[in-house]
C-alpha cells in the first residue's frame, strides 16, 4: 500500500505551480545583464541576446501562459508582454545584422522605449493591489524605459549610462521578488518580505 503524498507549502490548491517566480527571475536576470552593458561593463554580445531569446523571452511567455491557466490576468499580461518585449528587442538588433531590414533610427528606438515605458506605468497601477516588491519593480522599470527613451531621443550617452545602473537596480529587485515568492511559498512563512498590501 502506497502512503498518501505529503503536502508541502509549495503545493498549489489548483494543482498548477506558481509561475511568478520563474517570470520574475527570467525578467530580472536578463535585465541585469543587459544593463551591465548599458552601464559600460561589457559590449553587447551573444550572451545578452541568447538570454533575451530564451530566458527573458521564452521563459516569461511560458510563465504568462501558466498565469492564464491560474486565471491571473495581470500575470498573463505582464509576463507574456515582457517576454515578447525581449524577443522583439533581440529582433531589432539581429534583423539588421542579417541584412533583412534597416535598423531603427535613434528616434524610432526612442518611440519604442517610450511606448513600453507608458505601458509599464499603466501596469504599475495594477501593482498597487499586489505588494511593495512588485510596486518597486514596475516603478523602477518605468524610470528605466524613460531614461533609455530620453537617451535615444537626445543622443546623450551619459543618460543611457545612468539608465544602466538604474536598470541593474530594477533587475535585481525583480530577482528578489521572484526568489522571495518562491522561498516564502516553499517554507510556508515569510523568509524574504515583499511588503504585502
Amino acid at each position: 500500500m502506497t502512503p498518501p503524498p505529503v503536502e508541502t507549502a509549495s503545493t498549489s490548491k489548483d494543482g498548477i505551480a506558481n509561475p511568478a517566480p520563474l517570470g520574475l527571475c527570467a525578467f530580472g536576470t536578463t535585465t541585469v545583464l543587459l544593463n551591465f552593458h548599458n552601464a559600460g561593463f561589457f559590449e553587447l554580445n551573444s550572451m545578452i541576446l541568447a538570454m533575451g531569446i530564451f530566458y527573458g523571452g521564452l521563459a516569461q511567455v511560458i510563465a504568462g501562459i501558466i498565469e492564464a491557466k491560474k486565471n491571473n490576468s495581470f500575470g498573463l499580461t505582464a509576463f507574456t508582454s515582457y517576454g515578447f518585449f525581449w524577443l522583439s528587442l533581440v529582433a531589432l538588433i539581429v534583423m539588421p545584422k542579417l541584412g533583412w531590414i534597416a535598423g531603427p533610427s535613434e528616434s524610432a528606438m526612442a518611440a519604442y522605449l517610450a511606448i513600453w515605458g507608458l505601458f509599464t506605468l499603466l501596469l504599475f497601477f495594477g501593482t498597487l493591489k499586489l505588494n511593495r516588491a512588485l510596486q518597486f519593480v514596475f516603478a523602477t522599470l518605468t524610470i528605466l524605459f524613460a531614461l533609455l527613451a530620453i537617451g535615444d531621443a537626445t543622443g546623450n550617452g551619459g543618460i543611457k549610462h545612468l539608465a544602466g545602473y538604474e536598470g541593474i537596480i530594477c533587475g535585481a529587485s525583480a530577482i528578489y521578488a521572484g526568489v522571495a515568492g518562491l522561498l516564502n511559498e516553499m517554507y510556508g512563512k515569510t523568509v524574504l518580505p515583499i511588503g504585502k498590501v
